[in-house]
C-alpha cells in the first residue's frame, strides 16, 4: 500500500516509530467500543428489530414502523424518555436550532456555557447576522459564558444562569474552531449540577456532534435533559446518509419535533424513503467505526508531535470526541495539510482543496474531505479556518488502516520542500 501511495521510508519509519508507543491508547479505545457495542446489541435485542424494519415509507410517512422504534433505540441508548432521529435534518446545526427553538419562546434568555458556540450557531442564536429567523428576531435574548484560560467558569456560569429569564443552557462538548480542550461527560455533568443548583427549571441542552460513543456515558446519563447530534458523524456509523437525532425529556424532544414539522403534525410525519436499514446498520456500526476514527486521531498526533507540531489533545491523552487538533501556524502549510488529507481519501483523491467562503462561516474554510457521504465527518477530513492561529481540525476515518495512510500522505506534503 504504501508503495502504492508513494510513501517515503522516512515517513514510514516515523509511523512504524509512532505506532510503538500507541499500545495503551489503542487498548483503552477498544474497551470502550466492546461496551458501547454491547449496549447498541442489547438496545437491539430489547426492541426486537426485524427485517420489517428497514422498510421504508413514502409521503407522509405515517407508520413508519422502523423509524419508531429507531426514536426507541435511541432513547434508551442515551436514557432518555424519548428520541427523534429523522432523516429531515439537514445537519446538526439545524437539529441544534430546532431543539433551541422548541424549548425558548419569546422573552426568555438563552446562555452558552462554555464561551461561543459553534460558527454556524451564531447566526441561530442572533450573535452575528445571517439573515431573517433568529432566536433573536424571535424575541428570546443570549448570554455567553467566557471562558477563563480555555476552560468552562462554573462561578461565571452560576451567576449567568442565576436570572430567571434564562430558560436554556447550550452546553457544545466539542471544541468546534475554538482552542479548548473538548469536554469529557463528567465535566458535562459538574457544569448541569451548576445549572440545577442555581435554575432548576432550565433545560440544559448539548450539543454532542463528535461525542457520541467515545466514551461509556452520554451528557444526558450525567444530568443533561436534551443531546443533539448529526448522523453523518459519529452515531451514523459511516452508513446514514444524512439526518441528526434529539434524545432527552419529553416536552424537549416533542417541542422539537414541532419546530421540525409544524405544530399539530409534529413527529407523526416524515417518510424514510428506504433509508431505515442505513440507520439502523450505521448505528449497528458506530462504536467499532467511532474506535477507528479515535486510533487514526491518535495516530496523527503522535505523527505531528514526532515533526515537531503542537497537538491538542495530545497522543497521550484520554478523549472526549474525535477532534484532533493540529496547530500548524501558517496557510501554506493547513493548505499542504489538507491537500495530503485528500490524497489519501477513496473519493475525489485527485482534487486539490482550495479556502472558500461556506455558508455559515466568519473567514474562508478550508475542508478536505473525500468522503462517500458528502461532509460525513465521521470519515477521514480535515477542516480549517483561514486565519490566525492556522490550526487544523483532523476528524474521522472508516478504518484505521485507511485513515493511516491520510496522515502519512499529509505528513509528505508538510515535508515536501
Amino acid at each position: 500500500m504504501e508503495l502504492t501511495l508513494q510513501i517515503s521510508e522516512r515517513v514510514s519509519a516515523l509511523a512504524r516509530e509512532a505506532e510503538q508507543g500507541l499500545g495503551e491508547q489503542f487498548s483503552r479505545i477498544d474497551n470502550i467500543a466492546q461496551a458501547n457495542t454491547r449496549r447498541v446489541l442489547a438496545a437491539f435485542q430489547k426492541h426486537r428489530v426485524a427485517e420489517s424494519c428497514f422498510a421504508g415509507t413514502t409521503g407522509y410517512g405515517y407508520d413508519d414502523l422502523g423509524r419508531d422504534k429507531l426514536d426507541g433505540i435511541y432513547a434508551d441508548l442515551f436514557g432518555t424518555e424519548d428520541a427523534l432521529v429523522r432523516i429531515q435534518f439537514v445537519n446538526g446545526t439545524h437539529a441544534i436550532a430546532c431543539a433551541l427553538f422548541g424549548a425558548l419562546k419569546a422573552g426568555d434568555v438563552l446562555v452558552s456555557a462554555v464561551g461561543a458556540p459553534y460558527d454556524t450557531l451564531l447566526g441561530v442564536v442572533g450573535a452575528a447576522d445571517k439573515g431573517h429567523g433568529s432566536l433573536a428576531d424571535y424575541g428570546v435574548g443570549y448570554r455567553q459564558v467566557e471562558l477563563v484560560n480555555d476552560a468552562p467558569d462554573p462561578e461565571g456560569l452560576a451567576k449567568a444562569v442565576a436570572n430567571p429569564k434564562v430558560k436554556a443552557v447550550l452546553i457544545q462538548r466539542s471544541k468546534g474552531y475554538a482552542t479548548r480542550a473538548s469536554l469529557s461527560v463528567d465535566e458535562i455533568g459538574r457544569l448541569c449540577a451548576v445549572v440545577r443548583e442555581h435554575n432548576p427549571s432550565a433545560a440544559i441542552l448539548v450539543d454532542n456532534c463528535y461525542g457520541e460513543f467515545v466514551e461509556e456515558r452520554e451528557p444526558t446519563h450525567v444530568g443533561a435533559d436534551l443531546v443533539v447530534g448529526s448522523l453523518i458523524k459519529n452515531p451514523g456509523g459511516g452508513l446514514a446518509p444524512t439526518g441528526a437525532y434529539i434524545a432527552g425529556r419529553r416536552d424537549l424532544v416533542e417541542g422539537a419535533a414541532m419546530r421540525l414539522t409544524c405544530p399539530g403534525i409534529g413527529r407523526e410525519c416524515g417518510s424514510t424513503l428506504g433509508n431505515n436499514r442505513l440507520l439502523y446498520q450505521g448505528l449497528f456500526m458506530a462504536p467499532h467505526t467511532v474506535a477507528q476514527a479515535l486510533k487514526t486521531a491518535v495516530f496523527a498526533a503522535k505523527m505531528m508531535e514526532l515533526l515537531g507540531y503542537e497537538t491538542e489533545p495530545r497522543s497521550d491523552a484520554v478523549r472526549h470526541d474525535i477532534i484532533q487538533m493540529i496547530h500548524l501556524g501558517g496557510a501554506e502549510a493547513v493548505k499542504r495539510f489538507c491537500k495530503g488529507i485528500q490524497s489519501g481519501a477513496p473519493v475525489d483523491s485527485y482534487v486539490t482543496p482550495e479556502p472558500w467562503d461556506m455558508p455559515g462561516y466568519d473567514c474562508p474554510v478550508i475542508m478536505a474531505a473525500g468522503a462517500f457521504i458528502q461532509g460525513a465527518s465521521i470519515e477521514l477530513s480535515a477542516d480549517a479556518p483561514m486565519r490566525e492561529p492556522y490550526t487544523v481540525y483532523l476528524q474521522g476515518g472508516l478504518t484505521y488502516e485507511s485513515g493511516r495512510a491520510g496522515v502519512l500522505l499529509a505528513a509528505e506534503e508538510l515535508l515536501r520542500e
